[in-house]
């Protein structure tokens, strides 16, 4: 059996949905602070039932959601449709396809998650009814998978989840219970530690001549065939009707671009006015998108199609929040955060804890599939334990932040909106997702130990 057909059958048989996983992750962990701790269990019951409704934390579930949403719309945007057909005419053959996917995907998603899981899946299926136009022979599966390389790089750039939660004063104060420990480390970390930093710069880079790279020498050597594959709109449609009334404001390109330009003056002015790169945090991003979103769309319904269309894709990471959330308390409340964290301590060193931390973070993200709820999780620990080991908390982090990503060429559960999209299964993409997901990890290892 080859690799990629056991991993299909492992996601599709043996491993339940993610929100399932959170429930067994939760008895888990009630289960470890009881036998591994003194914690009651009543005590314990308590701390998981404020852990879900943290109103903090609850703040962070609606940052990281607007993001996906929001990226979502701008996904769907004339503008967006625009650019995508310019990039299929430089698709003439298999391999230049492959290569432009990804590297497109890959430069969208380092600026929004959202809008490049939705950009990469849209161009992945233009480029397919190009082909299908054109008489084009490619390689489907291989051009899906390129569309969905962005997924690798999305939490080193512009809206990572961990790195704009650092960036945010008192942070820190909202996961670490440990107060003598809240004295030793800074109020927040603001981006040029993280994702402006030289190594997570020079990794980008390298992604993104790197992957593009591979995908056009895959292309070269992959098996083509002509497709024939119905062109699909992407584009919002809205049932015309009656409007009366204050209801033709809904439709009107002028106030929608009034609107959004006015949102984008306040962010723009805000960014202008500030002394550092701390003003970049999850609700500035969000107003640059909100701006942005309604400005591309005109017209006020559009854009609010669009938001329906993202909230059905953001509905299953939304319920899993508060889950994760609980968690932590449950890890915070009953010392296991300290255990974990002295294991760390005693198995690592200054130059082996940044690796350490890569590897189970990517074993993690298989089945916590949110880089919010995973941070949420791994966070309080990693700070510790980076902390009392001597290893610079940015670096740490951003160790964090490769595992994460990398195994989403793995874990197929982001894939699902370009799998809707692109009309492929799982099992078509994965192949050259797992060969992506290789190249990455030596990419990220390298960049680690040199840093």
């Amino acid at each position: 059996m080859k690799l990629t057909n056991f991993i299909e059958i492992l996601f599709r048989k043996y491993l339940p949905s993610p929100f399932s996983i959170s429930i067994f992750l939760t008895i888990i962990s009630i289960i470890l602070a009881i036998t591994l701790t003194d914690s009651k269990f009543s005590d314990i019951l308590t701390n998981w039932e404020n852990g879900l409704w943290n109103p903090k934390l609850m703040t962070f579930t609606t940052q990281m959601i607007l993001m996906l949403v929001l990226g979502y719309v701008l996904g769907l945007t004339k503008f967006s449709s625009k650019v995508i057909a310019r990039i299929t005419k430089l698709c003439h053959n298999n391999s230049y396809a492959a290569a432009t996917v990804s590297f497109f995907s890959i430069l969208v998603s380092l600026l929004n998650w959202g809008l490049g899981l939705i950009f990469g899946a849209i161009l992945s299926r233009k480029v397919a009814e190009y082909a299908s136009k054109k008489n084009i022979k490619i390689n489907y599966p291989l051009i899906g998978a390129a569309g969905y390389s962005g997924l690798m790089v999305w939490h080193g750039g512009l809206s990572g989840s961990a790195p704009l939660k650092i960036a945010e004063k008192n942070h820190f104060n909202d996961i670490v219970t440990n107060t003598e420990l809240l004295t030793s480390i800074p109020e927040n970390l603001d981006l040029s530690y993280t994702i402006f930093s030289t190594m997570n710069i020079i990794i980008c880079l390298t992604l993104l001549i790197i992957i593009p790279f591979i995908f056009f020498l895959i292309g070269k050597k992959s098996k083509t065939k002509k497709i024939n594959i119905q062109i699909k709109s992407t584009r919002i449609e809205i049932k015309k009707s009656k409007l009366i009334g204050a209801e033709k404001i809904d439709v009107n390109n002028l106030f929608g671009w009034l609107i959004g330009s006015f949102i984008l003056f306040v962010g723009i002015k805000k960014g202008l006015n500030a002394n550092s790169l701390s003003f970049i945090n999850p609700n500035y991003i969000n107003l640059i998108l909100l701006g942005l979103a309604i400005l591309l769309h005109g017209k006020i319904i559009y854009f609010l199609e669009a938001v329906k269309e993202g909230i059905k894709n953001a509905a299953g990471i939304l319920i899993q929040f508060p889950i994760y959330f609980g968690i932590m308390a449950i890890l915070s409340s009953s010392g296991l955060i300290d255990i974990i964290s002295d294991f760390f301590v005693n198995v690592s060193s200054k130059h082996s804890f940044p690796i350490y931390t890569m590897i189970s973070s990517g074993i993690v993200n298989i089945f916590v599939p949110s880089g919010g709820g995973q941070w949420a999780i791994q966070g309080p620990m990693i700070i510790q334990a980076s902390t009392e080991i001597g290893v610079p908390i940015q670096k740490s982090i951003m160790s964090l932040v490769y595992g994460d990503q990398l195994t989403n060429m793995l874990q197929p559960f982001w894939a699902l909106p370009l799998l809707y999209i692109t009309g492929l299964k799982a099992k078509d993409i994965l192949p050259y997702t797992l060969l992506i997901m290789i190249i990455g990890f030596f990419i990220f290892l390298t960049g680690i130990i040199l840093a």
